[in-house]
């Protein structure tokens, strides 16, 4: 199933564009690893497939539905978390609960499924000792897998991060790429994830996004390339 599409896609920030005839495609059940040199614009490419930015000029499809026909779930995990001070008044518990809430009623009741789902979240990134603590007061690691345990307390369909590795060693990266791998495997999730560790996530990936420049200019554009090596014809 077709979750995310865009064709022909321009975008910038300023009067010139960073992304230009951009053309991708994600369906369900993929492993998608999205590279590129630094400011090959990947972050934006990420934000305008899940719709946090509008195109200039192209087409953009985002699924209304999963398969099963319920309103698509899309979560999103960024690269910096740098929003946590120490003031920040929430508890790790209550930060990750309220992913729960993301699809619903913000002032409906919590049910046993939402803590159910909230304590497994914690535990998959292995958080959940730590449920008390207040957001402010954790390293930047550990404010990665708090977020990460959010999305996931969301139940997607798809989700989608952001150099979600930087910071780790290398076992530690590898592991990393397992478990995410197993998402897809054991849950059907769809998942998106940009890197600069193409050659240790490979093993893991089904198909890889790359930006490169475009000749001769400073625009960038986009192609898909399975992790075989063989082309694969954008959308």
């Amino acid at each position: 199933m077709l979750l995310l599409a865009m064709q022909d896609v321009s975008f910038g920030y300023t009067h010139v564009p960073c992304l230009e005839q951009v053309s991708m495609e994600v369906h369900t059940g993929e492993f998608i690893g999205v590279t590129g040199p630094n400011g090959a614009a990947k972050t934006t490419l990420l934000k305008l497939a899940i719709g946090l930015l509008k195109p200039w000029a192209g087409k953009r499809y985002i699924a209304a539905s999963n398969e099963a026909g319920q309103k698509l779930r899309i979560g999103y995990v960024p690269q910096q978390i740098s929003a946590f001070n120490s003031g920040f008044p929430s508890t790790i518990l209550e930060f990750v609960r309220s992913g729960r809430l993301v699809h619903g009623s913000w002032l409906r009741r919590l049910t046993g499924e939402d803590h159910a789902k909230t304590e497994q979240a914690l535990r998959e990134v292995g958080m959940w000792e730590m449920r008390s603590r207040r957001i402010g007061d954790l390293s930047g690691g550990q404010k990665q897998r708090i977020c990460l345990a959010r999305a996931l307390a969301q139940e997607p369909d798809l989700l989608v991060l952001d150099e979600p590795t930087t910071g780790m060693d290398r076992e530690s990266r590898e592991a990393f790429y397992a478990w995410t791998k197993a998402q897809v495997q054991e849950y059907g999730r769809t998942i998106v994830m940009v890197t600069h560790e193409l050659a240790e996530a490979g093993p893991y990936l089904d198909r890889k996004i790359e930006l490169e420049r475009k000749e001769g200019e400073g625009w960038k554009c986009c192609t898909t390339t399975s992790c075989s090596g063989h082309f694969v014809p954008a959308l």
